[in-house]
Order: C-alpha cells, then sequence, then structure tokens
C-alpha cells in the first residue's frame, strides 16, 4: 500500500478510536490507565483488563457495608449525646440542633433514624429500661439471701451506689418532682417499670413479713435513698448528714441497713 493509503487508513481509525474515547468519557462507564511499557511504547488498560476490574468490583462490594457501619455508629453517637446533653442541661437547653451539634451530625439524620425529639426522648426512655439491669448485678455477691429482709438490705444498698454514679437518673428524679410534661413522664415511666422488674426478678420466691406493707415501706425506702443522692448532689448534705467523703456514704448506708431490717428483720 502506498505512503499515502497508510496515512489514510491512520487517519480513519485515529477518527473512529477518538469518537469511541468521547462517548466513552461521556456515559462515565471506563477506566482507563496509560502506562509506558518496557520498549517505551503506550498502552490503554480498558475496562475488561484484569488489572482494572479487580479493585473496580471490590470498590463496589465494600460500599454498602460502609454505609450499614456508619449507619449504626451514627444511631449510638446519637442517643449518646442526647442523654449527655439531657443529664447536663436538662430539657431547657434540649433540642434537635443540639444533640446534633454534640454528636457532630447534620440534624436531619436525628429525623432519619429517631423520628424527630419526640421519637428519641423515646430512645432514652427505652435505654433507661436496661438501666437497673446493666447497673446492678442480679447475683447475690457471695451473700446468703434467706429472708426478704436480706434482699431488701442489699437493693437499696446497690440502688443507693447505681444512684450515684448516673447523672441522667438523678436528673429524671429531680423533674419527676418539678415537671410535669409529657417528655418527663416518658422517662418516669420508663425508668420506673425497669425498677419494679428488677425487684420482682430479684425477690423470687421470698416474702415479705406479714402485716408489712411492702408497696408502702419500699417507695418510702426508695424515695429516701433518691433524696439523699439529690441533696448530696445539690449541696453536699441532707438534714445535716454530711454527704461528700467515702465515710460519710459509710454512715449513710450503714443507717439504711438499720432501717431496712427494723422493718423487715
Amino acid at each position: 500500500m502506498s505512503p499515502n493509503g497508510d496515512s489514510a487508513l491512520t487517519a480513519v481509525t485515529f477518527g473512529r478510536l477518538s469518537t469511541i474515547f468521547q462517548r466513552l468519557v461521556r456515559c462515565r462507564c471506563w477506566v482507563v490507565l496509560l502506562l509506558t511499557a518496557s520498549d517505551n511504547s503506550d498502552r490503554i488498560l480498558m475496562l475488561n483488563d484484569p488489572m482494572v476490574l479487580t479493585p473496580v468490583a471490590d470498590a463496589i462490594r465494600v460500599e454498602p457495608e460502609k454505609r450499614i457501619r456508619d449507619r449504626s455508629a451514627t444511631e449510638k453517637a446519637i442517643l449518646k449525646a442526647a442523654k449527655s446533653l439531657l443529664a447536663e442541661e436538662g430539657f431547657q437547653n434540649f433540642g434537635v440542633n443540639a444533640v446534633a451539634r454534640r454528636a457532630g451530625c447534620d440534624k436531619q439524620l436525628i429525623y432519619r433514624y429517631y423520628g424527630g425529639l419526640n421519637g428519641l426522648v423515646e430512645a432514652i426512655g427505652a435505654d433507661l429500661g436496661t438501666w437497673v439491669k446493666d447497673r446492678i448485678p442480679e447475683d447475690t455477691g457471695g451473700m446468703f439471701l434467706l429472708t426478704y429482709g436480706d434482699l431488701m438490705e442489699r437493693l437499696s444498698l446497690l440502688f443507693l451506689e447505681a444512684l450515684r454514679d448516673d447523672p441522667l437518673v438523678r436528673r429524671i428524679v429531680a423533674w419527676e418532682v418539678s415537671e410535669n410534661t409529657e417528655q418527663v413522664r416518658r422517662l418516669s415511666e420508663a425508668r420506673s417499670k425497669a425498677l419494679a422488674n428488677w425487684l420482682d426478678r430479684m425477690r423470687g420466691s421470698l416474702t415479705p413479713p406479714k402485716g408489712v406493707d411492702v408497696v408502702a415501706v419500699n417507695a418510702i425506702l426508695i424515695a429516701a435513698i433518691q433524696h439523699l443522692v439529690l441533696s448530696a448532689s445539690a449541696g453536699g448534705q441532707c438534714a445535716g448528714l454530711a454527704l461528700k467523703t467515702p465515710k460519710d456514704w459509710e454512715k449513710a448506708a450503714t443507717a439504711l441497713k438499720r432501717i431496712v431490717r427494723g422493718v423487715y428483720g
């Protein structure tokens, strides 16, 4: 073939390749790598080249799993942020924007995952449903619980310790006697239900002494414990009893045990 014929063929071939190349660019369905071979000639690797196809396929498989993990982590971060914000500032500054800022996420994710502020409060309430179980062990701690008095002594001391260690639950206890809103009622009901279920599980077959109004006595015991902890948190004392040092709390625990034994034996 003449030199002119070769030039014409080359031009046609180049034109077709250029057209194909432009179409691939427009549809964004190609991967191209320009490599320099050992003989200094250039070659093009298209999408069907194994060197290109394998990493692309791997990337496609990984992406959905990453999104799932991110959602789970974001939900936990939102719930944690909401609980800490509620414990520190109460309902006065509790809102979607504030929670989103603390969680470091877009507020739209709170609507997407929890349906808004009410749904988030319900999620906190559900989380509080496991509060007693998570913080107070159901084993006897080496004690022989032979009587109802043994049981109530241990439970009273465990409840005292758990309440001292949880600022959010202390807030909820304070709100129960100072605020009457739908949000507070939801959290209060979740906490009360968890506490009642816990008492039933721990009691088992043990029965209180005859003639004792268990509901009234236990309500007063729980109220006394709650008031001690709230007073200590607010001013470090309760009715003249200092509640600052471990020794102070040992005195309170000893008095609590004597009250329990005085009623239940």
